[in-house]
């Protein structure tokens, strides 16, 4: 070609494929993908198969997750009962000749205004049980959770508690509490008591 010849280029005509065109080697992978799918039955099946494989991954996942939720939630109510239980006894288990340490008991799982109230009377509260030289002992017949949401439940308490005075028995008493526990970190603390009539 000499030099001075000039070349003229004719630009791409649009055919009805215009999208091969405009998309390029998109439009072509997927024309490539459709004729692999339109090709035999194995790759029919390959293809629903791999569909249906991913659909079970993410049901699974998703029932792993639910699972998993339930298990927690059994987790916090099993916790709350219990802290629900510990408090009754706390409360109603005092003796004369260790009132500072069943006082401090009762602080320590205690929390918010019942843990503000009780710290008030907490040492006139163990004056009086010593000087009176009494001594109690709860027991938990069973204990149920009421309500429960948003880390705290309220525990339905029946118990019976002995007790003496100055060597006296005293006759066994029935009580019925309800106790507000509150998911303290990893542990409940009580956070209200409040007797059933």
């Amino acid at each position: 070609m000499a030099e001075d010849d000039v070349v003229i280029r004719q630009p791409a005509v649009l055919d009805e494929d215009a999208g091969a065109a405009v998309a390029g080697p998109v439009a072509g992978k997927l024309r490539d993908a459709r004729d692999w799918l339109n090709g035999s039955p194995v790759n029919l099946a390959l293809a629903v198969g791999v569909t249906v494989v991913v659909a079970l991954a993410g049901l699974t996942g998703w029932l792993g997750f639910r699972a998993y939720q339930a298990t927690q939630a059994e987790h916090l109510q099993q916790l709350l009962v219990a802290a629900g239980r510990q408090g009754a006894v706390n409360l109603t288990t005092i003796d004369y000749e260790r009132a500072d340490a069943d006082v401090q008991r009762i602080l320590d799982s205690a929390t918010g205004d019942f843990y503000d109230d009780f710290a008030k009377r907490a040492k006139p509260f163990a004056d009086f049980v010593k000087q009176t030289q009494a001594k109690s002992v709860g027991t938990v017949s069973e204990a149920g959770l009421e309500s429960v949401g948003g880390g705290e439940g309220r525990v339905l308490i029946a118990m019976t508690i002995k007790s003496s005075n100055r060597g006296a028995d005293q006759p066994l008493k029935a009580w019925r509490l309800r106790v507000t526990v509150k998911k303290v970190g990893d542990e409940a603390k009580v956070s209200r008591v409040e007797p059933i009539q």
